[in-house]
């Protein structure tokens, strides 16, 4: 039964892997072959065919990685092609963390999956005890479905934290890009010295939408793209009142001056909502946690004295 699951286990992870490359091959944009060529011109060397090009290669690059795409193109056919796009998202929006990209990050939780779920179930298979022996196949799909589900949690906490971030400086960002308008400099102008003058989440954004205008993108549809990655509704009303200042002729700086006041005020009450939230918050550490010490600390002395008065003896 061991080598069974074993086994199981092998063609599971060959699968994933075999997913991975396949993802990694349709991602890819450049052609393998025209790097190769490109390498053969950088090195200075005579091209007599591509073949010759070809056969120099490596035993792994020209049979065993072509191998590997091929079927992992066809293990494609049957993944979810919505939760790459989903996966996708949450990383666009959680800033891409640790370099990863969607093939990567299903892949991990797959593996993670795997592993954990047997990992636990032979350690119960394995175990004296009988209630987990008994209980092997529960704590697999237990194990297996948190293996699966931890690595949404915490692509979900980057998620708030950059968020976070990003509201947090958004009043003093349009404090400046008003400042500048003010004094005389262009809309992209005052974005680029928010990208000088800081190092957040707010600023890489800025300079993401400055670098695809630069590239060709219209400011309208670069601004889109940052509301769309950051995905809060302060962002999405800030672009909207920029596109429609530039549809409309309205004065930017104006327009900018009402958008930082409105962020303070909303700053104010997110923290004046935070102060009314936190004695709720602290009433469960408070009631389960400091009390009982409390009167432990207290009353212990006390109820010790009363028991040696009515008990008597070496108590």
């Amino acid at each position: 039964m061991t080598i069974v699951w074993f086994v199981l286990a092998l063609l599971i992870v060959g699968a994933i892997v075999l997913a991975i490359i396949g993802l990694r091959q349709q991602e890819a944009e450049d052609d393998p072959l025209q790097e190769r060529l490109a390498e053969y011109v950088n090195a200075g060397r005579e091209i007599q065919s591509l073949e010759e090009v070809e056969l120099e290669q490596p035993f792994t690059q020209r049979v065993i990685l072509p191998l590997a795409r091929m079927l992992g193109s066809i293990a494609l056919r049957f993944t979810p092609q919505s939760a790459i796009q989903d996966a996708q998202r949450k990383l666009a929006l959680a800033g891409r963390p640790s370099g990863l990209d969607a093939s990567t990050y299903v892949a991990i939780r797959f593996v993670m999956a795997i592993v954990l779920g047997l990992g636990m179930f032979f350690l119960a298979r394995g175990s004296a005890t009988q209630s987990l022996h008994s209980n092997a196949l529960l704590l697999l799909v237990v194990f297996a479905l948190l293996g699966y589900f931890l690595p949404e949690l915490w692509l979900r906490s980057k998620i708030n934290k950059r968020q976070a971030e990003i509201l947090k400086a958004m009043p003093d960002a349009l404090d400046l890009l008003t400042i500048c308008v003010g004094a005389g400099l262009g809309f992209d102008a005052a974005m680029h010295k928010v990208v000088e003058k800081w190092d957040n989440e707010l600023a890489f954004e800025f300079g993401r939408v400055l670098r695809e205008v630069q590239l060709g993108k219209t400011r309208r549809e670069a601004l889109r793209d940052m509301a769309d990655r950051v995905d809060i509704p302060e962002m999405t009303s800030f672009v909207a009142a920029i596109i429609q200042s530039e549809q409309l002729g309205v004065s930017l700086g104006k327009v900018l001056q009402i958008q930082a006041d409105n962020m303070r005020v909303k700053r104010r009450q997110r923290a004046e909502e935070a102060a009314q939230k936190a004695p709720v918050k602290m009433l469960f550490p408070l009631v389960f946690l400091v009390m009982p010490a409390l009167f432990l600390v207290l009353l212990g002395p006390a109820v010790m004295i009363v028991i040696q008065m009515f008990v008597g003896g070496d108590f």
